[in-house]
C-alpha cells in the first residue's frame, strides 16, 4: 500500500486539479456565486509552521495560491515564516482559539481577540479568519460572535459561517483522515454531498471520473504533510493515539 499524506501525494493532487483546469484562488477572494471549476485551498497551521512553508512553496512553484490561517501562540507564530509564505502570493489569515485559550471567559477573550489580530496586522494583511477547533478543549471558539461582529473588525469571511457547503464539496484532512466525522470534533460543517474519500489517491481518482463536484474547498493541516522518514512515522503514531481520543470524546458528546 503507498503512503499518503507525503509531499509526493499531495503534489499529485495539486497537478491533477491543475489539468482538470480547476481556477485556484483565496478566501479573501471568495464568492459563493463562482462559475466554472473552482477551488479553494485552506491550511490550517496548528504546528510546525515550517511545513507550512513548505507546502506554499511546493504551490507557488505550481502557480498555486491558498490561505494558510495561523494560530498565535509562540510555537506558530512565526513572523519570518508568515511573511515569507505571504511574498510567494498566499493569504494569511488568523486562526482564532481566543475563547477556549480564555477558558470560556467571553471578556477577556474579546481582548485577547482584539489583541491577537492586531499583533498579525503589525505583520501582514489580514482579511479573514478561521476558527480552531481546539479539539480536546470543553469551549467552542465560534462562541465569541455571540457576543461580537468578525465583520466589525474589517473581516470579510469566516469559512464556518460565509461559505454555502451545498454548493462547495468541503474536504478536511482532520484526523489525519479523509471527511472522518468519527474523529471529528468541530471540523463539520453542513452538507448534501455524501462522497466518501478514502485516501488522497481516492481523491484524484474521483477527480478524473468527475465524480466531485466542480465546486471544492480542501483543507489541509501542514503538520501532517512529510516525506517518507522518521517524522511521517511520528505524526502516523502520534494522531492515532489523538483519534481514540477524539472518537471517545464524540462518543461522550453524542
Amino acid at each position: 500500500m503507498s503512503m499518503d499524506f507525503t509531499l509526493k501525494t499531495y503534489k499529485e493532487l495539486l497537478l491533477c486539479l491543475k489539468k482538470l483546469s480547476f481556477s485556484f484562488a483565496t478566501f479573501n477572494e471568495f464568492t459563493n456565486n463562482t462559475s466554472g471549476k473552482s477551488i479553494y485551498l485552506r491550511h490550517d497551521v496548528d504546528r510546525l509552521p515550517n511545513n507550512a512553508l513548505v507546502l506554499a512553496k511546493l504551490e507557488y512553484s505550481l502557480d498555486i495560491k491558498s490561505t494558510y490561517y495561523f494560530r498565535i501562540l509562540n510555537h506558530v507564530f512565526q513572523p519570518e515564516i508568515i511573511k515569507e509564505i505571504k511574498s510567494l502570493g498566499h493569504e494569511i489569515g488568523y486562526h482564532y482559539e481566543d475563547y477556549s485559550l480564555a477558558k470560556g471567559d467571553i471578556k477577556n477573550a474579546v481582548k485577547s481577540f482584539e489583541k491577537n489580530l492586531s499583533n498579525l496586522r503589525d505583520i501582514t494583511e489580514i482579511n479573514t479568519l478561521c476558527m480552531h477547533g481546539s479539539p480536546l478543549n470543553k469551549w467552542d471558539n465560534r462562541k465569541i460572535w455571540d457576543t461580537i461582529d468578525y465583520h466589525a473588525y474589517g473581516l470579510t469571511l469566516e469559512p464556518y459561517y460565509d461559505i454555502n457547503y451545498n454548493e462547495f464539496f468541503y474536504i478536511t484532512d482532520t484526523g489525519r483522515k479523509w471527511n472522518n466525522v468519527n474523529i471529528n470534533i468541530r471540523d463539520k460543517v453542513k452538507t448534501k454531498f455524501k462522497i466518501k474519500i478514502k485516501s488522497t489517491r481516492h481523491i484524484i481518482k474521483l477527480l478524473k471520473r468527475g465524480e466531485i463536484p466542480n465546486k471544492i474547498i480542501i483543507n489541509t493541516h501542514p503538520h501532517r504533510w512529510f516525506e517518507p522518514g522518521l517524522m511521517w512515522f511520528w505524526e502516523v503514531l502520534f494522531q492515532n493515539i489523538k483519534n481514540v481520543i477524539k472518537r471517545g470524546i464524540n462518543n461522550v458528546r453524542h
